[in-house]
């Protein structure tokens, strides 16, 4: 009687200690809708701040040029695919100059390139954490989608200084701009989320990224117009939402066509892709600490 008294003591006392002892011994979020509860990922934002951080110092650390890679990268292919797409093959272009109309599309696309990149990899990454510390794993690839829009924004004043030279005026639907950002945006969560838990799980995703990112390119209307597809074949191609995406953007800066009414099969698409990967990396995250 007296050792079972000393022993329920003992277990209060390290309660009082360390209130969240078992939260932090497990190590493992709970189950279900609950890990992407904003309230929590609003107490952790400044963890996001700071994993938002870490990226962007390490993307330029010990490089010559710094942040003008934001500007050098999208000019340079710029200048190939003008070459390339331009001059050689004289792809439609909507009506725009293929400068413009491949730079829009590019920046953006960068973007995307970038953010899913960085979020496939945030929990290998992050592994240190992941395995000793509690924290929501969502906030990881979530932050990832943060870094790159600094560069994006410094490429957008170039494009801004294209429009000028070439006297493009936008029109009204300029004013939609921040939403087609945002939807580049909710596409690379889409796609990034998943990846990031399926490369803790399987790490040929880090092997195989680049190859699918290439194949991403050239199946959206980056260096070609998305007028090329006709007919019914428009809805099939809507399901890449970034057909959608990049001929919105260009629509609201430079004034080419405005997209139909097959978006709204990209934003289903997007809408499912979310759902699936939250519920899916939702699933799988308390393994994460052991296969990591």
């Amino acid at each position: 009687m007296v050792a079972d008294t000393e022993r329920q003591r003992t277990r209060a006392d390290t309660a009082v200690e360390r209130p969240h002892a078992d939260r932090w011994v497990e190590n493992r979020p709970g189950a279900g809708w609950s890990v992407v509860g904003l309230r929590e990922l609003w107490d952790y934002r400044e963890l996001a701040v700071a994993f938002a951080l870490k990226t962007l110092r390490v993307r330029y650390k010990q490089t010559v040029f710094g942040v003008a890679w934001a500007v050098l990268q999208p000019v340079l292919s710029v200048i190939l695919f003008t070459l390339v797409f331009g001059r050689l093959v004289g792809v439609p272009t909507d009506g725009l100059p293929y400068v413009v109309f491949n730079y829009a599309g590019m920046i953006l696309w960068l973007y995307v390139s970038a953010s899913v990149t960085s979020a496939a990899q945030s929990l290998v990454e992050t592994r240190e954490l992941v395995t000793k510390v509690y924290f929501p794993r969502l906030l990881a690839p979530l932050s990832a989608a943060v870094p790159a829009i600094v560069d994006f924004l410094i490429a957008f004043v170039i494009l801004v200084g294209m429009l000028v030279y070439y006297g493009i005026t936008p029109g009204w639907a300029v004013a939609l701009t921040p939403l087609w950002v945002l939807a580049a945006v909710a596409t690379a969560v889409a796609v990034g989320v998943p990846l990031s838990a399926l490369n803790v799980q399987y790490r040929d995703v880090r092997q195989a990224l680049p190859l699918l990112l290439q194949l991403w390119l050239f199946a959206s209307p980056v260096v070609y117009s998305a007028s090329l597809v006709k007919g019914a074949w428009q809805y099939v191609y809507a399901l890449n939402p970034l057909s959608t995406v990049l001929d919105g953007f260009r629509w609201s800066m430079a004034g080419g066509p405005a997209p139909g009414p097959e978006a709204f099969v990209s934003l289903a698409v997007v809408i499912v892709l979310l759902a699936v990967g939250f519920v899916y990396f939702g699933r799988v995250q308390r393994s994460f600490p052991d296969v990591v």
